[in-house]
């Protein structure tokens, strides 16, 4: 089944047992496409989580474990991300928008990294205090081989659950990027170029092509 086939004699035609999403302004399926976008959006989801969960456990990581000035450093540095601007464009190709995380902003996965790495680092400098990280201490084990052995295994559950909830705000924010016209291209089938494109459906009185997306 084609998402993309057009069908000008079934344009905006209401649900119904032949489409039960109804069609779009150019008799498209609105059920495939919803299929399909919602595809695309989760792979967005998926893969901002995943390089968000990487990235927080290592700077979060090397931050607890370091200490002094290394940490505040690196965690002054994070704090920046806070302040900067999040919806910055940078190209409408769809390879690059999973390479930059999540959709055509190579900063829309900044807030997830820096919530992973504030998690991670909180619980590496709870379990620095646990007397069998004293122990290995006293047993001439380095800091790479504390924070590899008994520090990251133990912070992953967070880290694993905090990316979880990535997830879906990685969704969001490709829906309301694309929405606002800075997502991924228009022809790409995703949960926020459907509603986009269904703007005027909805004025005109045409409620389902919004409604589903």
């Amino acid at each position: 089944l084609d998402q993309q086939a057009v069908d000008l004699s079934a344009e905006l035609l209401p649900p119904s047992w032949a489409h039960p999403f109804g069609t779009d302004d150019v008799g498209r399926d609105l059920l495939l496409r919803c299929v399909y976008g919602l595809r695309v959006s989760l792979t967005v989801g998926l893969v901002a989580a995943l390089t968000a969960a990487v990235l927080g456990i290592a700077v979060g990581a090397t931050a607890g474990a370091l200490g002094g000035w290394a940490d505040r450093a690196m965690m002054r540095a994070v704090d920046t991300q806070w302040v900067s601007p999040t919806e910055t464009t940078t190209g409408q190709t769809p390879g690059r928008n999973m390479a930059t995380m999540n959709t055509p902003s190579r900063r829309c996965g900044t807030d997830e990294i820096v919530s992973t790495a504030r998690i991670v680092r909180a619980e590496v400098l709870s379990l620095r205090s646990r007397p069998y990280i004293d122990a290995a201490i006293s047993g001439g084990a380095s800091r790479r081989r504390i924070a590899v052995r008994h520090l990251i295994p133990a912070v992953l559950p967070q880290a694993g659950l905090a990316a979880t909830l990535m997830v879906p705000h990685a969704m969001w924010h490709e829906s309301a990027l694309s929405f606002l016209g800075l997502g991924l291209p228009a022809h790409l089938a995703s949960l926020g170029n459907l509603i986009q494109a269904a703007r005027g459906s909805l004025l005109a009185g045409q409620w389902w092509p919004t409604l589903f997306p």
